[in-house]
Order: structure tokens, then sequence, then C-alpha cells
């Protein structure tokens, strides 16, 4: 396995970039995000996985090893591949991509062109849990609240509470502070739209 590569960049295309590695040019195949930050002629370092298939090796570069890891996790789907993985990567940058699998966020998810509403809920069903533990060391902090909330809301408008009503209930518990379980949330949702009744 390939896992990074570091060498003079010989040039930057639309959907790669050639780095020149002890005398060998590797073409790695990049989001145009990472693609911008390159410069003909300047050394560059680059995280990569390389793609093995019967008729062809491919090296897919990134800018950090988050990235990397996201994109071999999104292909552990069925029906992601890795040109599929890295269009995804190259629409929402990681801390995005883990956001909206967490937060079950179809929306977010099917404005990558190839992953339709069912490839979405594909995604967020299987990725949702194991995003959460691969995550940088603080990605969990920031996206568990979006999953509470959901969560919450979606109780309270079984409940029969109006969708804008349950929304307007959990922000205001959650603007109170953190620390909180799905179930303290729920209770102090329930105590503020028992007082507007």
């Amino acid at each position: 396995m390939i896992s990074s590569v570091r060498g003079e960049v010989l040039s930057v295309a639309l959907d790669h970039v050639v780095v020149e590695v002890g005398g060998v040019g590797f073409a790695v195949q990049a989001t145009p995000a990472t693609l911008a930050t390159l410069r003909r002629g300047e050394e560059a370092r680059l995280h990569t996985a390389l793609v093995v298939r019967e008729d062809s090796l491919t090296l897919f570069g990134f800018a950090d090893a988050d990235a990397r890891e996201l994109f071999g996790l999104l292909q552990t789907v069925s029906g992601i591949g890795p040109r599929l993985a890295l269009a995804t990567l190259a629409v929402l940058d990681p801390d995005k991509l883990r956001a909206a699998l967490v937060e079950g966020n179809i929306t977010v998810l099917t404005s990558v062109p190839g992953i339709g509403r069912k490839g979405a809920e594909r995604l967020t069903l299987e990725l949702r849990d194991k995003v959460t533990a691969l995550g940088s060391g603080d990605a969990p902090a920031v996206t568990a609240p979006g999953a509470l909330r959901s969560e919450v809301v979606e109780a309270l408008a079984g409940l029969g509470f109006p969708a804008k009503q349950a929304e307007q209930a959990v922000d205001k518990v959650l603007a109170d502070g953190d620390g909180h379980t799905t179930a303290s949330v729920l209770r102090a949702a329930l105590t503020t739209l028992g007082r507007k009744r």
C-alpha cells in the first residue's frame, strides 16, 4: 500500500496531479480543492490510497489523513466505488460529510452527483456509528448535538407536537448548556412545550 507520496509537482490537471518521487512520476487522482493547493515545480506531500483493480492501479491523493480515512470508509458501503467516494469528498469537506452522516442529513448527501435518496439512506445507516468512532478527537462533540437534536425532534413529532414547536423547544434546551443525553433533552423539551399549552 502506498500511503503517501512526497516530491516535486510535475503537472496539475483538472482531476489529477503528477508528483515525481525518486525519478518516477506518480499520477494521483484528487479533489479540485486539493489540486488547487498544488503548484507546478513546488514540493508536495499527499496522503494516498492505492486502489487495485484487475486492469488498473489508481492512486488517490488527499491533503490530510482524515479525508483519506473517510475515502476508504465510504467504499465499504455497497454501490460506492472510489470515483463516487472521491466525488463525495469533492462536494463535502470531511467535517461536513461526517456531520451529514451522523445527523442522517439526506439533503446534504444527495447534493453529491451520483448519490440518490436510497444511496444516501444506506450511507447514513451503515456509516453513522463508524464516522463517530473514526473521527478526529473533537468531531463527535461537534456532530453529536445535531444527531441528538434530530432524534428528540422526531420523538416529539411522534408525540403529536408540531415540528416547528418541537425544533424551537429542543434548540432552547440545547442552547442552555452541554453534556445532554437524549432522555434529558426530551424531558426538558416536554417541560418547555407543556408550559406553552
